[in-house]
C-alpha cells in the first residue's frame, strides 16, 4: 500500500472562522488533526478542491451553517455528508489562529509520488530544505497555476502536507504531486537521466535564467532562504541562473522566486 502523506506526520498551524484571533499569532503553531487522530485540512478552497478530487479520500466534513451555505453554493453533490458544527470545535481542531473559514474535512492522505511516475516533457520544482508550510503551499499553489508536473521534497527536513501548507496552497495540493525523496542529490542524478534540464537558482549565478533554459524538460531548483543550495545539489545541476531584477531589492523569498521562475519557464515554452 502507498505510503500517504498526511497519515505520516502531523500538521502544524491553526485558525478562527474568517480571521485570525487577535491574541493568537498567525504563525502560532499546533497540529491540525481531529479528536480520532487523523489528519485535517481547512479553509474554503483547500477543502473544496479536496472534495473534487477523486484520489483524496474524504472521512468527515466539519462545517459551519454559514460555511455549509456557502459550500453548496459551489458544490451542490457533496461525496461526503456534512457535520454542522461550530466555529469553535473547528478552532480545537485546526489550532488556534488559522483561518479555516468555517470548514474543515478529516482526510486520508494522498498516495506518495514517485519519481518514476513523471513524463519526462514538463516542468518539476525540487525543493532543497526549505522547510517553511508557507512557503511550500504558496509554492505548490504557483505550480499549480503554471501546471508544474511535481514538486520534490526531501523526506527529512520538508513540512507536514496538511494544515498551514494545504490552505496556504488553497487547493494546489490537489493538482499537484509531492514527491518525497530520501537523498536530493540522486534524484537530481535520475532527473538527469530522465532527461530534464536542471537549473539550480542562486543570486550569483553567472546568467539570466531565460538565457540558461533548454528545450525540453525543465528541473528549477531551489534552495532554502539563507542558506541556499546546498554543495551537492549545486554539484547536481547542469547550471545555475539568477533572475535579473532592476529593483534596488534583488533577493526574493522563495516562494515568490519559484513563482517568476515558473512564469519565465511558461514564456520560454511558449516563445519557442
Amino acid at each position: 500500500m502507498a505510503r500517504r502523506f498526511d497519515d505520516k506526520r502531523r500538521g502544524r498551524d491553526n485558525a478562527r472562522e474568517g480571521r485570525p484571533s487577535p491574541s493568537s499569532p498567525q504563525n502560532r503553531q499546533a497540529p491540525a488533526h481531529s479528536g480520532s487522530g487523523r489528519p485535517v485540512i481547512y479553509g474554503f478552497h483547500t477543502v473544496i478542491e479536496a472534495l473534487k478530487n477523486s484520489r483524496r479520500q474524504a472521512m468527515v466534513l466539519h462545517v459551519t451553517e454559514n460555511a455549509l451555505n456557502r459550500l453548496n453554493d459551489a458544490l451542490p453533490k457533496l461525496p461526503v455528508a456534512p457535520r454542522l458544527a461550530r466555529a469553535e470545535e473547528i478552532d480545537r481542531m485546526t489550532g488556534s489562529g488559522a483561518v479555516h473559514q468555517g470548514i474543515a474535512l478529516e482526510v486520508d492522505g494522498l498516495p506518495a509520488g514517485d519519481l518514476a511516475d513523471l513524463s519526462g516533457e514538463g516542468t518539476v520544482i525540487v525543493l532543497d530544505q526549505v522547510t517553511d508550510p508557507h512557503n511550500v503551499g504558496a509554492i505548490l499553489r504557483s505550480a499549480a497555476a503554471f501546471a508544474a508536473e511535481a514538486i520534490i521534497i526531501t523526506e527529512r527536513h520538508a513540512p507536514d502536507a496538511i494544515g498551514v501548507l494545504a490552505k496556504t496552497a488553497s487547493g494546489g495540493l490537489e493538482h499537484v504531486p509531492l514527491i518525497e525523496v530520501g537523498n536530493l542529490a540522486q534524484a537530481l542524478v535520475k532527473l538527469g537521466d530522465l532527461g530534464y534540464w536542471r537549473v539550480g537558482l542562486d543570486s550569483e549565478g553567472p546568467e539570466d535564467l531565460e538565457q540558461s533554459l533548454a528545450t525540453g524538460p525543465i528541473a528549477l531548483v531551489l534552495g532554502a532562504e539563507g542558506r541556499g543550495l546546498r554543495r551537492l545539489t549545486r554539484e547536481r545541476c547542469d547550471t545555475l541562473a539568477r533572475l535579473d531584477m532592476p529593483g534596488a531589492i534583488k533577493s526574493l523569498n522563495v516562494s515568490n522566486a519559484a513563482a517568476v521562475a515558473l512564469a519565465v519557464v511558461t514564456r520560454f515554452r511558449t516563445a519557442k
